[in-house]
């Protein structure tokens, strides 16, 4: 007996020096999400041919969101993203002199992606009916294949930039993130990964690794990938089952929107490790099931 806890005190150990979840560590219970007392609130199950611009970019116009900017080392671009087959897409295109032309003369030869968002809310804005101040936040999607495909579910507003209170004006949750790709046998374990956000972007910036965990075959087939926001913690789960749970930064107390996002790895629109990805590849695209939003029910 006393070997035993030996070796699970050992891989506890290594489980959190390296953030990696080895099935017993961070979460030796993996409990299921409880959702006793939440009632569905707000959701997208992505019916029908188009966005619903009721929910995604509410009150905002999407031509002034970065669409065609650079980011990180591609391009975000409304076309990217189309509704179909009860899911959204957000494809994986790069498009050359020619392609990009018909759009604008300002556009650039590069890889193009895109994201959505709800209303992104002030941190004292709680009338905003696309953002939301706690319960459990959850989609249901496949990830982009390709080395340097970075796809993302997470949560925001404007309080993240403010510095004087740490994380609790606003904390950038990234429920998860897929940058763990590795093509062929270089393939890293189906991981994803966690982290939090607070302090701005500059030089007071704080950030937190969650850590990374697996998820199963999230390439080829779907996951559901959620967190838990109470007033006092974050708790994150993967098809249901808690990985991690963390108070850092102090805990967002104010109204954060959604967003699904893909980026390109790299800088000032210029891609790099993307190892030996295919230019005219036309099947890489984040693909979304669903995002759904549960709150606690009001007492009767």
């Amino acid at each position: 007996m006393k070997i035993l806890n030996f070796f699970i005190s050992i891989v506890v150990l290594i489980s959190t020096l390296i953030g990696y979840d080895l099935g017993c560590g961070r979460n030796p219970t993996k409990k299921e999400v409880n959702l006793d007392g939440y009632e569905l609130v707000w959701s997208d199950e992505f019916k029908g041919d188009s966005l619903d611009k009721n929910k995604w970019n509410d009150n905002q116009n999407v031509d002034t969101l970065h669409w065609g900017a650079v980011r990180h080392g591609g391009y975000w671009h409304k076309d990217m993203i189309s509704v179909s087959d009860d899911n959204l897409h957000i494809k994986i295109r790069y498009l050359d002199e020619n392609a990009v032309s018909s759009y604008s003369k300002d556009y650039k030869a590069g890889w193009y992606t895109g994201y959505v968002t709800t209303h992104l809310s002030n941190p004292d804005d709680e009338t905003n009916p696309d953002s939301f101040l706690y319960g459990y936040f959850e989609t249901r999607c496949i990830l982009p294949k390709g080395e340097g495909f970075w796809s993302a579910f997470w949560m925001m507003n404007k309080g993240v930039y403010n510095t004087e209170n740490d994380g609790v004006d606003g904390t950038e949750i990234d429920v998860f993130e897929s940058f763990k790709y590795r093509d062929g046998e270089k393939k890293t374990a189906d991981i994803v990964e966690s982290n939090l956000h607070w302090n701005g972007y500059d030089e007071a910036h704080q950030h937190y690794r969650v850590g990374n965990f697996y998820a199963n075959n999230p390439y080829e087939e779907y996951n559901t990938y959620g967190v838990m926001w109470t007033p006092d913690e974050y708790i994150f789960y993967i098809n249901g089952h808690e990985t991690a749970r963390t108070d850092k930064g102090g805990v967002s107390k104010n109204p954060e929107c959604l967003l699904l996002s893909v980026e390109i790895s790299g800088n000032d629109g210029v891609a790099s490790g993307l190892g030996d990805i295919n230019k005219n590849t036309e099947d890489a695209e984040f693909t979304v099931d669903y995002v759904r939003v549960y709150q606690l029910k009001e007492a009767e």
